[in-house]
Protein backbone atom coordinates (compact mmCIF):
# COMPACT_ATOMS: atom_id res chain seq x y z
CA UNK A 1 0.00 0.00 0.00
CA UNK A 2 1.50 3.41 -0.96
CA UNK A 3 -0.81 6.32 0.60
CA UNK A 4 -0.37 9.86 -0.14
CA UNK A 5 -1.25 13.29 1.22
CA UNK A 6 -3.32 15.80 -2.08
CA UNK A 7 -2.70 18.95 -1.68
CA UNK A 8 1.34 20.20 -2.34
CA UNK A 9 2.34 16.16 -2.57
CA UNK A 10 -0.23 14.95 -5.31
CA UNK A 11 -1.15 18.63 -7.09
CA UNK A 12 -0.81 21.82 -6.37
CA UNK A 13 -2.79 22.92 -3.58
CA UNK A 14 -6.87 22.75 -4.43
CA UNK A 15 -5.88 22.36 -8.18
CA UNK A 16 -6.54 19.28 -10.13
CA UNK A 17 -3.16 16.78 -10.60
CA UNK A 18 -1.31 17.48 -13.37
CA UNK A 19 -1.39 14.79 -16.38
CA UNK A 20 1.90 13.60 -15.67
CA UNK A 21 0.87 12.74 -12.03
CA UNK A 22 -1.93 10.97 -12.94
CA UNK A 23 -0.25 8.96 -15.32
CA UNK A 24 2.18 8.09 -12.63
CA UNK A 25 -0.72 7.62 -10.21
CA UNK A 26 -2.48 5.06 -12.82
CA UNK A 27 0.75 3.25 -13.34
CA UNK A 28 1.03 2.57 -9.32
CA UNK A 29 -1.88 0.72 -9.24
CA UNK A 30 -1.39 -1.60 -11.68
CA UNK A 31 1.53 -2.55 -8.91
CA UNK A 32 0.23 -2.22 -5.71
CA UNK A 33 -3.44 -0.46 -3.81
CA UNK A 34 -3.17 3.48 -3.25
CA UNK A 35 -4.44 5.39 -0.78
CA UNK A 36 -4.97 9.35 -1.06
CA UNK A 37 -5.96 10.61 2.77
CA UNK A 38 -6.47 14.80 3.07
CA UNK A 39 -8.65 17.10 4.67
CA UNK A 40 -10.42 17.68 1.74
CA UNK A 41 -13.94 16.95 0.87
CA UNK A 42 -15.66 14.59 -1.57
CA UNK A 43 -16.08 17.23 -4.39
CA UNK A 44 -12.46 18.40 -3.88
CA UNK A 45 -10.91 15.07 -4.12
CA UNK A 46 -13.76 14.57 -7.50
CA UNK A 47 -11.84 17.34 -8.94
CA UNK A 48 -8.30 16.89 -8.06
CA UNK A 49 -8.03 13.18 -8.32
CA UNK A 50 -10.69 11.23 -9.86
CA UNK A 51 -11.64 13.49 -13.08
CA UNK A 52 -7.79 13.53 -13.68
CA UNK A 53 -7.48 9.49 -14.13
CA UNK A 54 -7.79 7.54 -16.78
CA UNK A 55 -8.19 4.12 -15.67
CA UNK A 56 -10.64 1.33 -15.86
CA UNK A 57 -12.80 -0.32 -13.07
CA UNK A 58 -10.27 -2.92 -12.18
CA UNK A 59 -7.87 -0.03 -11.29
CA UNK A 60 -9.75 2.04 -9.40
CA UNK A 61 -10.86 -0.74 -7.30
CA UNK A 62 -7.36 -0.72 -5.94
CA UNK A 63 -8.06 2.80 -4.73
CA UNK A 64 -8.84 3.65 -1.27
CA UNK A 65 -9.88 7.48 -0.99
CA UNK A 66 -10.11 9.23 2.61
CA UNK A 67 -11.27 12.65 2.45
CA UNK A 68 -11.82 14.94 5.64
CA UNK A 69 -8.18 13.38 7.38
CA UNK A 70 -9.89 9.52 7.19
CA UNK A 71 -13.30 10.39 9.06
CA UNK A 72 -14.60 9.15 5.95
CA UNK A 73 -13.52 6.35 3.54
CA UNK A 74 -14.21 5.35 0.60
CA UNK A 75 -14.15 3.03 -2.31
CA UNK A 76 -14.92 1.55 -5.85
CA UNK A 77 -16.93 -1.44 -5.69
CA UNK A 78 -19.49 -2.85 -8.42
CA UNK A 79 -18.87 0.26 -10.32
CA UNK A 80 -19.68 3.04 -8.61
CA UNK A 81 -18.01 4.77 -5.32
CA UNK A 82 -19.89 4.10 -1.85
CA UNK A 83 -18.63 4.86 1.69
CA UNK A 84 -17.15 2.45 3.99
CA UNK A 85 -17.60 4.57 7.31
CA UNK A 86 -18.34 8.26 8.01
CA UNK A 87 -18.06 10.06 11.31
CA UNK A 88 -20.09 12.74 11.03
CA UNK A 89 -20.00 15.53 13.58
CA UNK A 90 -23.37 16.16 15.26
CA UNK A 91 -25.59 19.44 14.82
CA UNK A 92 -24.60 20.79 18.06
CA UNK A 93 -20.76 20.71 17.53
CA UNK A 94 -20.89 21.72 13.58
CA UNK A 95 -22.84 24.52 14.78
CA UNK A 96 -19.90 25.42 17.91
CA UNK A 97 -17.51 24.98 15.73
CA UNK A 98 -18.64 27.20 13.29
CA UNK A 99 -19.27 30.09 16.36
CA UNK A 100 -16.15 29.77 17.70
CA UNK A 101 -13.88 29.98 14.05
CA UNK A 102 -16.41 33.37 13.40
CA UNK A 103 -15.79 34.78 16.38
CA UNK A 104 -12.03 34.18 17.36
CA UNK A 105 -11.25 34.54 13.91
CA UNK A 106 -12.94 38.09 13.65
CA UNK A 107 -11.23 39.08 17.39
CA UNK A 108 -7.40 38.06 16.54
CA UNK A 109 -8.46 40.25 13.26
CA UNK A 110 -8.03 37.62 10.98
CA UNK A 111 -11.68 37.70 8.98
CA UNK A 112 -10.52 38.88 5.92
CA UNK A 113 -12.06 41.45 3.58
CA UNK A 114 -10.97 39.75 0.32
CA UNK A 115 -11.42 35.85 -0.29
CA UNK A 116 -12.15 33.42 -2.60
CA UNK A 117 -14.88 31.33 -2.03
CA UNK A 118 -16.50 29.90 1.24
CA UNK A 119 -14.12 30.61 4.17
CA UNK A 120 -15.96 28.21 6.65
CA UNK A 121 -16.85 24.74 4.96
CA UNK A 122 -19.21 22.52 6.95
CA UNK A 123 -18.05 18.80 5.08
CA UNK A 124 -20.07 16.81 7.70
CA UNK A 125 -17.60 15.03 9.73
CA UNK A 126 -15.18 18.05 9.55
CA UNK A 127 -15.60 21.79 10.07
CA UNK A 128 -12.77 23.62 7.26
CA UNK A 129 -11.93 27.34 8.09
CA UNK A 130 -9.56 28.86 5.65
CA UNK A 131 -8.95 32.07 5.79
CA UNK A 132 -8.94 33.36 2.33
CA UNK A 133 -11.41 31.00 0.51
CA UNK A 134 -11.72 27.61 -0.78
CA UNK A 135 -10.44 28.96 -3.97
CA UNK A 136 -7.81 31.20 -3.46
CA UNK A 137 -4.69 31.55 -5.45
CA UNK A 138 -2.15 30.16 -4.58
CA UNK A 139 0.57 33.11 -3.97
CA UNK A 140 -1.67 34.40 -1.80
CA UNK A 141 -2.38 31.71 -0.05
CA UNK A 142 1.37 31.21 0.42
CA UNK A 143 2.03 35.09 1.72
CA UNK A 144 -0.57 35.60 4.35
CA UNK A 145 0.87 33.45 7.36
CA UNK A 146 4.60 32.47 5.80
CA UNK A 147 5.65 31.46 9.76
CA UNK A 148 2.25 29.79 10.59
CA UNK A 149 1.54 31.97 13.52
CA UNK A 150 -1.59 33.79 12.17
CA UNK A 151 -3.41 30.20 12.13
CA UNK A 152 -1.69 28.56 15.86
CA UNK A 153 -3.18 31.69 17.43
CA UNK A 154 -6.51 31.14 15.73
CA UNK A 155 -6.10 27.30 16.43
CA UNK A 156 -5.19 27.84 19.98
CA UNK A 157 -8.14 30.21 20.62
CA UNK A 158 -10.59 27.87 19.23
CA UNK A 159 -9.29 24.84 20.42
CA UNK A 160 -10.15 26.61 24.05
CA UNK A 161 -14.01 27.18 22.95
CA UNK A 162 -13.87 23.26 21.61
CA UNK A 163 -11.86 20.62 24.39
CA UNK A 164 -14.55 17.88 23.50
CA UNK A 165 -13.27 18.04 19.57
CA UNK A 166 -9.62 17.93 17.69
CA UNK A 167 -8.50 21.42 16.30
CA UNK A 168 -5.23 21.53 14.52
CA UNK A 169 -3.26 22.87 11.56
CA UNK A 170 -4.35 21.83 7.67
CA UNK A 171 -3.14 23.52 5.24
CA UNK A 172 -1.32 27.03 4.84
CA UNK A 173 -4.20 28.93 5.47
CA UNK A 174 -6.68 26.74 6.57
CA UNK A 175 -7.96 24.92 10.16
CA UNK A 176 -9.84 21.62 10.39
CA UNK A 177 -12.12 20.55 13.19
CA UNK A 178 -13.16 16.74 13.80
CA UNK A 179 -14.08 14.66 16.68
CA UNK A 180 -10.92 14.06 19.41
CA UNK A 181 -8.45 11.72 18.18
CA UNK A 182 -8.94 12.47 14.50
CA UNK A 183 -6.00 12.72 12.47
CA UNK A 184 -4.33 11.37 9.49
CA UNK A 185 -2.78 8.96 12.05
CA UNK A 186 -6.50 7.63 12.82
CA UNK A 187 -7.61 7.47 8.72
CA UNK A 188 -4.03 5.13 8.49
CA UNK A 189 -4.99 2.88 11.28
CA UNK A 190 -8.15 2.15 10.09
CA UNK A 191 -7.09 1.75 6.65
CA UNK A 192 -5.01 -0.95 8.16
CA UNK A 193 -7.37 -2.54 9.91
CA UNK A 194 -10.25 -2.59 6.82
CA UNK A 195 -7.71 -3.79 4.19
CA UNK A 196 -5.60 -6.05 6.68
CA UNK A 197 -2.90 -4.58 5.31
CA UNK A 198 0.34 -4.25 8.32
CA UNK A 199 2.14 -0.62 8.84
CA UNK A 200 4.99 -2.05 7.59
CA UNK A 201 3.77 -2.86 4.30
CA UNK A 202 2.73 0.51 3.57
CA UNK A 203 4.89 3.73 2.78
CA UNK A 204 3.41 7.15 3.04
CA UNK A 205 4.53 10.10 0.85
CA UNK A 206 3.53 13.85 2.64
CA UNK A 207 4.63 17.37 2.33
CA UNK A 208 3.73 17.67 5.42
CA UNK A 209 5.87 15.56 8.16
CA UNK A 210 8.04 17.83 9.79
CA UNK A 211 7.12 17.86 13.53
CA UNK A 212 3.77 20.38 13.82
CA UNK A 213 2.73 19.44 9.92
CA UNK A 214 -0.21 17.73 9.48
CA UNK A 215 1.24 14.61 7.92
CA UNK A 216 3.57 13.84 11.00
CA UNK A 217 0.91 12.03 13.27
CA UNK A 218 1.21 9.19 10.73
CA UNK A 219 5.14 9.09 11.44
CA UNK A 220 4.44 7.42 15.26
CA UNK A 221 2.52 4.40 13.65
CA UNK A 222 5.70 3.21 12.29
CA UNK A 223 4.64 3.00 8.89
CA UNK A 224 7.72 3.67 6.20
CA UNK A 225 7.19 7.90 5.07
CA UNK A 226 8.86 9.23 2.69
CA UNK A 227 8.49 13.22 2.49
CA UNK A 228 8.00 15.87 -0.68
CA UNK A 229 8.59 19.80 -1.41
CA UNK A 230 5.37 19.30 -4.18
CA UNK A 231 3.53 17.13 -6.91
CA UNK A 232 6.90 16.85 -9.33
CA UNK A 233 9.03 14.87 -6.39
CA UNK A 234 6.19 12.42 -5.79
CA UNK A 235 5.77 11.98 -9.80
CA UNK A 236 9.68 11.17 -9.83
CA UNK A 237 9.37 8.61 -5.80
CA UNK A 238 6.10 7.21 -8.01
CA UNK A 239 8.12 6.61 -11.32
CA UNK A 240 10.63 5.04 -9.53
CA UNK A 241 8.43 2.96 -7.50
CA UNK A 242 7.04 1.29 -10.57
CA UNK A 243 9.84 0.83 -12.36
CA UNK A 244 10.77 -1.78 -9.21
CA UNK A 245 7.84 -3.93 -9.89
CA UNK A 246 8.30 -6.72 -12.24
CA UNK A 247 6.15 -6.95 -15.16
CA UNK A 248 4.86 -10.34 -14.07
CA UNK A 249 4.22 -8.74 -10.88
CA UNK A 250 1.87 -6.74 -12.00
CA UNK A 251 -1.92 -6.37 -11.34
CA UNK A 252 -2.97 -5.77 -15.54
CA UNK A 253 -6.07 -3.75 -14.03
CA UNK A 254 -5.53 -0.51 -15.61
Amino acid sequence: MVAFDLDDTLAPSKSPMPPRMAEALVELLDCADVCIISGGNVTQFEKQVLDQLVAGESALEHLHLMPTCGTRYMRFQDGRWVTVYAHDLTDDERTSAVTSLRERAAELGLWEDQTWGDVIEDRGSQITFSALGQEAPIDAKRAWDPDGSKKEALREAVAGDLPDLEVRSGGSTSIDITRAGVDKAFGITRLSEYTGVAFDDMIFVGDRLDPGGNDYPVVALGCKTYAVRNWEDTADLVERLVDCFPAETRKASV
